[in-house]
């Protein structure tokens, strides 16, 4: 039986995830950081997890951005196949539910032309992706993605001889060269498999699942503590002023690839891991 949404109900939704999602911080990131806080030693990296953690209270009780940088609008929608959407369509719906969070909720508008660089003065577009699945459900995740961590990430054609030790060495001098500079402790999310297109989708998605919860394949979860470990092995600590908490978490998602191909995507995420999600 098919069931109706309205695009105005799907508007109201994707604003109000958006205006909460950049003021505040999940519960799983919150916990981590505290926890690392009170591990950390380096007396500098100390003092800038006690500084993030400030922040983020800060940002909850006075309703204000936990970063002057809230991203661009990343949107990942799940629609049942007995869903229908009446008035709009859902991509204008959804488009409209960011435009009217940034306005509305003072949100930095940082989307540009990406030659001229003109802002194109509302944040929009907003990035979606869309999966269409069983039921008669509507699922809206927001992911306001910084700048900084974005331009840290990459995507790679590997050859298949490189194999499992290529990807290790080639993520460890990645980061030990950039990881700083995109607001550390970072969240790793890695894609390994598919093709070019979708590799750096598995990527983005990874940063998706609950902070702490490992992959559900035994040797996958063991490969994302290994990568853990040796990156926080790197020293360059919370803030990039050193210490042991140079990232709170590793995820990673594969998919199958064509016998001639290994690809490797790397999307890092900064401290203010920021995502928000309903269902309709």
């Amino acid at each position: 039986m098919v069931r109706e949404i309205t695009s105005s109900a799907i508007v109201a939704a994707t604003k109000d995830l958006f205006q909460k999602a950049c003021v505040m911080l999940p519960e799983a990131v919150e916990s981590a950081l505290r926890a690392s806080a009170s591990r950390e030693m380096h007396p500098l990296g100390k003092y800038v997890l006690a500084s993030i953690l400030a922040n983020v209270q800060i940002a909850r009780t006075e309703s204000l951005p936990l970063c002057q940088d809230t991203g661009a609008a990343i949107l990942f929608v799940e629609i049942g196949q007995d869903v229908h959407i009446s008035g709009d369509s859902l991509g204008e719906a959804l488009q409209e539910g960011v435009r009217r969070a940034y306005a509305e909720g003072f949100l930095r508008k940082s989307i540009c032309e990406p030659l001229s660089r003109k802002n194109t003065g509302d944040n929009t577009p907003a990035f979606i992706h869309y999966d269409i699945v069983a039921g008669d459900r509507l699922r809206i995740i927001a992911m306001p993605k910084g700048g900084g961590a974005e331009n840290a990430s990459f995507i790679k054609m590997l050859t298949p001889a490189e194999g499992l030790d290529g990807i290790k060495n080639l993520i460890l001098s990645h980061i030990s060269k950039v990881g700083a500079n995109a607001c550390p402790p970072l969240i790793i999310g890695i894609g390994i498999g598919a093709t070019l297109e979708t590799v750096g989708l598995l990527a983005k998605k990874a940063l998706l699942r609950e902070l702490g919860a490992h992959h559900p394949d035994k040797e996958l979860a063991v490969l994302e503590e290994e990568l853990l470990l040796e990156i926080n092995k790197l020293g360059f600590g919370a803030g990039g002023y050193g210490g042991d908490t140079s990232a709170l978490a590793v995820h990673i998602e594969i998919a199958p690839c064509h016998i001639a191909s290994l690809p490797l995507a790397l999307n890092v995420q900064c401290h203010a891991a920021r995502h928000r999600e309903v269902w309709l």
